[in-house]
């Protein structure tokens, strides 16, 4: 951080009538919340390193947050982040243990994701909440959905996208959770309104939610609109997303038992060059992790 620009800011507030505690933590949490760090992580290709270094970011915010507990930057960014941390990493780690059938450390990982999802998911609900009063209890309550969710803008989609994805993830890794499943049209409602406002955010990433969502309402009606969503998520993407291939292999391809085609998706995937991205180099190095980890147990996914 500049430091000159760091001691001008401690100095402002005493004209202000603000304290400089406060000064210089909103001017921190502006700077870690404005999403310049962003391209540092997602260039990155190792995987374990960005574990290492996420979890002291995250604290780091929460403490500001304490000071800053308005912040929108913030309850953004850690919405984000805890979710991405917790698929990321986290339930990777269960699914893997799950594939090599040692049933205690899925058990565990799997708590500990729920935990992490469900805080994305309050984070995202608190910011939310701050821009339309009472929303975060009516979602919550699993009522008048829709008509909660039309007041909300195209602004409102990085933090309509995180609090979904979150609380849907949390859903999935705690299906024994009845209370918390029986709010599952609420992640749904939330994505399908993110989707109605802004189809194209953050290239493609609301399709390829619905790739898996699809899948999971059952019949041939969702397969096929989870091929309409993989379709768009990668012209949106430009193909440059290894992501939507992993979902659409590991959900459509194994629904529909179509051996061949995951086979294809995934190979694809693990071949591909994550060099010439470097702004999606790291969820590519992910992707390919996944893929690989697939197709190591491709005969337990198919008949």
């Amino acid at each position: 951080m500049n430091r000159p620009l760091l001691l001008a800011a401690l100095a402002l507030p005493s004209a202000l009538g603000c304290s400089p505690r406060a000064a210089a933590s909103k001017l921190v949490a502006n700077a870690l919340s404005s999403g310049s760090s962003g391209p540092v992580y997602a260039q990155d290709d190792d995987p374990e390193l960005v574990r290492a270094a996420v979890p002291f970011g995250l604290k780091t915010m929460e403490g500001l947050l304490a000071d800053q507990p308005r912040h929108m930057g913030l309850l953004t960014s850690l919405a984000s982040g805890f979710t991405q941390y917790g698929y990321a990493f986290v339930q990777a780690d269960a699914d893997e243990a799950e594939f090599g059938g040692k049933s205690a450390p899925v058990r565990a990982f799997r708590a500990r994701a729920k935990r992490l999802f469900l805080r994305a998911r309050d984070y995202g609900l608190r910011g939310l909440d701050l821009r339309h009063g009472g929303l975060a209890d009516r979602l919550r309550g699993v009522r008048d959905l829709e008509p909660a969710l039309a007041a909300l803008k195209k602004e409102d989609v990085p933090l309509v996208y995180w609090t979904a994805a979150s609380w849907a993830l949390a859903i999935a890794a705690a299906k024994e959770d009845v209370a918390l499943v029986a709010e599952l049209p609420v992640p749904g409602a939330l994505m399908k309104r993110a989707l109605a406002i802004d189809e194209a955010w953050d290239e493609g990433a609301i399709h390829e939610f619905f790739i898996t969502w699809e899948v999971a309402q059952g019949g041939p009606e969702g397969l096929a609109r989870a091929k309409e969503h993989f379709t768009r998520a990668l012209a949106l993407s430009g193909g440059k997303k290894l992501g939507a291939l992993v979902s659409y292999a590991e959900a459509v391809c194994v629904a529909k038992q179509d051996r061949a085609e995951f086979t294809r998706l995934l190979r694809q995937v693990a071949a591909a060059d994550v060099e010439s991205d470097k702004a999606h180099r790291l969820a590519n190095v992910l992707a390919q992790r996944r893929a690989k980890l697939l197709l190591a147990h491709v005969d337990d996914l198919f008949v």
